[in-house]
């Protein structure tokens, strides 16, 4: 039977190695193809340098980049000053949390319920970029950042557009920059983000092998678990995806990652990520690790808080950054 056409609860755990990497393959056509008209026929100009900051420990180039041909996307990049090139490559997501004025500027600011990661960056030599996602930060078209999100969801359905897919095709395309810039090490490559970044940073890696680490922080969510206990207002519009669960699961998607390493940290508060959902994916991907890769480089803990970064969530990032970035570890 073509796993294309198999249903979300196929288990893949009989595969040989080359099968279940065959079946991966397959997948992330699938998974595409549920996110609408893309712009793949586009090639991108060339970026425009804003303008140039020197902050304590790096540079930050504001740039204009053209991923999609729609509009253009502002971008920050950031330079570590203690830089051993080729350097790893870090895509830091921004959240949503409604907190639309933000966009990428969460990269040098942070907020209460996570610190600022830029000084982390720069400390451990990441060069790192961070794009505004459709309607935050300079995408924000409209003062009611929320009238606007909704007004492009509705637009694009109407084009044959999914807002989620052209989110992701901006993240894919913001990847295949940060991969060309002569400081970085193309494979070492990794997604990171928080909430709305977590789960862009899980799709990405499971629709992009590059991706050779995930890190995402408290937006696990598994939707069946999602739908149970009545938390689909949770989330905002641009997270839905017409028609995702005929086809897919959360486990499902997540079981594309394999057998890269993955770092995921959740709050067992948290009516995002409900903590049997969590645990439910967590579950569906150990025994895929431990037969396709190696056990420990899959990590899924739930921890006693709502939707914050905790210290110790932090460090375990940081560990994990250390050691599949820094030290030049691979999988996959």
């Amino acid at each position: 039977m073509d796993p294309t056409n198999t249903p979300a609860t196929e288990e893949p755990s009989n595969r040989s190695k080359a099968e279940f990497s065959a079946y991966q393959d397959r997948r992330r056509r699938e998974l595409w193809s549920l996110l609408g008209d893309l712009p793949w026929d586009h090639k991108p100009a060339p970026p425009k340098l804003i303008k140039t900051e020197q902050h304590e420990g790096y540079r930050l180039d504001r740039l204009e980049l053209d991923l999609n041909g729609l509009e253009p996307v502002p971008a920050l990049l950031l330079i570590p000053e203690r830089l051993q090139t080729p350097a790893p490559g870090l895509l830091y997501i921004h959240w949503h949390g409604g907190m639309y004025d933000l966009g990428k500027e969460q990269l040098l600011k942070g907020a209460d319920a996570q610190p600022a990661y830029a000084p982390v960056c720069a400390e451990k030599g990441l060069v790192t970029l961070a794009i505004d996602s459709w309607c935050f930060g300079e995408r924000k078209h409209e003062p009611d950042g929320h009238t606007g999100e909704e007004d492009a969801f509705k637009l694009m359905l109407w084009q044959g557009r999914v807002l989620w897919g052209m989110m992701m095709f901006d993240e894919l395309r913001a990847l295949d920059f940060l991969a060309s810039r002569p400081e970085v090490d193309p494979q070492r490559l990794a997604a990171f983000g928080m909430s709305m970044g977590s789960t862009k940073a899980w799709w990405l890696a499971a629709l992009d092998p590059r991706v050779r680490l995930c890190l995402d922080v408290c937006c696990l969510t598994d939707y069946d678990s999602l739908i149970r206990i009545h938390n689909l207002k949770g989330h905002g519009i641009y997270y839905y995806v017409p028609s995702l669960l005929k086809h897919f699961s959360s486990a499902t998607i997540n079981e594309l990652i394999v057998p890269r390493p993955r770092l995921s940290v959740n709050g067992r508060q948290d009516l995002l990520t409900p903590p049997d959902g969590v645990e439910k994916v967590r579950d569906h991907l150990a025994p895929l690790y431990g037969r396709y890769g190696r056990a420990e480089d899959c990590h899924i803990e739930l921890f006693d808080c709502p939707h914050v970064e905790l210290p110790e969530m932090r460090k375990l990032i940081l560990e994990w950054m250390d050691r599949y970035l820094v030290s030049r570890q691979t999988a996959g």
